[in-house]
């Protein structure tokens, strides 16, 4: 009689061999994105629009991510610090810098030489907000209108303020005054948390600066709003003329906020932030914060981005050209 055999038991003892000769796949298998936290880089000093942005999208994405969302400010020498320093963080989706105009437009047309090239060292993440620059004076002038600004300083020279040389703030006063002839003298600060005390204090008379820092001055009669930069009216502030409007038909600048990734981050990850953030600024307390700030939430897939960048950066890159700004 012949003993049947027991095929499991050996085919379990001949699995049990195998398994242990195989690379253990769990520990081997890729963790998954993003699983440590990540850092959002501001090359600005803390208070301003971009800190605003970085600090409340952060905020968010954390949440949906379950990771920190570390927010660095590095500011410096009109944001290059920072931005150097992102360029040479790992290209591996856990640090994003954010952007304005003033890093991919107009340092690219002030500085003959740059230790970056936005548009080979970085890919666009997302643009996040498009936030308006207001011509404000401080209220114990004479200052009450931009003809009134343009007309006095004529008589006698104005300072102005800008949150650091060569940012978007600067080259719109400079544009300004190639276009009017008005006298006025540059006194740069650092940052615009630096530039809302000195307008406050009366150290300086006029600057253009972001509605995050002027509005609640405005509304205590501390400052007057004089117009808005952009080509149009904003949604936000519809009774504010814009300087064009105020009789200097051809000035406009708008200044976009987005992020960027190093160049040579994966593609998985560059979508994977881009979709967070944009969720985080399709919600509703987010898009209410940005608004009570004077910044318009928008979101966009990174092509879109990268389209909006070179077409404002060449538009910048006029603008430097035209009203001859020159860094000191």
């Amino acid at each position: 009689m012949v003993k049947a055999l027991k095929f499991p038991a050996v085919a379990g003892a001949l699995f049990a061999a195998l398994v242990a000769t195989l690379p253990d796949a769990q520990a081997q298998a890729p963790s998954a994105f993003p699983s440590r936290p990540v850092r959002f880089i501001v090359p600005n000093a803390p208070g301003g629009v971009l800190d605003v942005v970085a600090r409340t999208v952060g905020q968010k994405v954390s949440e949906a991510i379950g990771q920190p969302v570390l927010v660095e400010n590095r500011a410096g020498a009109g944001g290059m610090i920072g931005t150097e320093l992102a360029m040479k963080a790992p290209a591996d989706g856990y640090t994003l810098l954010v952007a304005d105009g003033a890093i991919y437009g107009i340092n690219p047309a002030l500085y003959a030489k740059l230790p970056y090239d936005v548009f080979r060292d970085f890919v666009p993440v997302t643009l996040a907000a498009a936030p308006p620059i207001y011509l404000v004076a401080n209220a114990g002038t004479a200052i009450r209108s931009v003809q009134d600004l343009i007309t006095l300083s004529k008589q006698t020279p104005i300072a102005y303020g800008s949150s650091g040389n060569g940012n978007g703030n600067h080259l719109a006063m400079e544009l300004f005054k190639s276009l009017t002839g008005a006298n006025l003298n540059h006194v740069p600060y650092k940052g615009s948390g630096s530039l809302s005390p000195a307008l406050l204090a009366g150290d300086v008379s006029v600057g253009f600066i972001g509605l995050t820092a002027v509005l609640p001055h405005a509304r205590a009669g501390k400052l007057r709003i004089l117009g808005i930069a952009s080509a149009q009216r904003s949604s936000l502030t519809p009774d504010i003329p814009t300087v064009a409007e105020s009789g200097v038909p051809k000035f406009a600048i708008d200044i976009s906020v987005g992020f960027l990734a190093p160049a040579a981050t994966p593609r998985e990850a560059v979508l994977r932030m881009s979709s967070e953030i944009n969720k985080s600024l399709a919600l509703s307390d987010v898009k209410q914060k940005f608004e009570a700030a004077g910044i318009r939430a928008v979101g966009t897939t990174p092509e879109q981005f990268g389209d909006t960048m070179r077409i404002e950066a060449q538009q910048l890159a006029a603008m430097v050209k035209a009203a001859g700004a020159r860094v000191d």
